[in-house]
């Protein structure tokens, strides 16, 4: 397995073979719900195609996949493969497909789907994802508008708000780069004057 890898964007590509025509797509997505968003985008853009195809990669790895009515295996699966041979996580392919009056077989739809995505990637562009870690922090609620302000100059993605599990703390799920989550750490109790603690997610 390579290094762990990204989009850098959207990407789109197109392939043809016996007037069938296969327009392939390119999205990063941070969960299952920007990618089913994408999706139906994809399917208003396009309403008059025959199939529309489509495999993802969550962040955490997570692989599904379509082949809409095409033949099992033909379509969906290579596609995730394609996204799994480069090595991609939180990405979304979708090929839309025109029919072009003639059936090109097993072998050539596996062929046009796969392409079609491969040319997608290679327009949106790939670039190392680092690693991430997920961390919660319980804090007493006069320290919350601190550990805002630390979530934000670590540049931290805020996952999670939960002011109601626990009467007397806040609890903030949050996302940082792997290599700032101890120095977070030390600043989230230096901070407060020991007050608030973040510890491993166990999300």
């Amino acid at each position: 397995m390579g290094e762990r890898m990204r989009l850098r964007g959207y990407g789109t590509g197109e392939y043809e073979e016996k007037r069938s025509r296969f327009i392939g797509e390119a999205f990063p997505v941070a969960d299952e719900n920007e990618a089913k968003e994408y999706l139906a985008q994809v399917k208003k853009k396009y309403p008059d195609a025959r199939h529309h195809c489509w495999a993802w990669v969550m962040p955490d790895g997570a692989t599904r996949w379509s082949d809409d009515g095409e033949p099992g295996g033909t379509a969906g699966g290579p596609m995730a493969a394609v996204l799994k041979g480069a090595d991609l996580y939180g990405a979304l392919c979708v090929v839309t497909r025109y029919f072009g009056g003639t059936l090109l077989g097993s072998g050539g739809l596996v062929r046009a789907y796969s392409r079609a995505a491969s040319l997608a990637l290679a327009d949106a562009g790939t670039e190392p994802d680092p690693e991430t870690a997920e961390l919660t922090v319980a804090c007493p609620w006069d320290s919350v508008d601190r550990v805002h302000r630390l979530i934000r100059e670590y540049e931290g993605a805020l996952l999670e708000s939960d002011y109601e599990s626990d009467p007397d703390r806040a609890k903030l799920t949050v996302r940082l780069l792997a290599d700032k989550t101890e120095d977070f750490s030390r600043w989230v109790t230096d901070a407060t004057n020991g007050r608030a603690a973040a510890t491993p997610s166990e999300r």
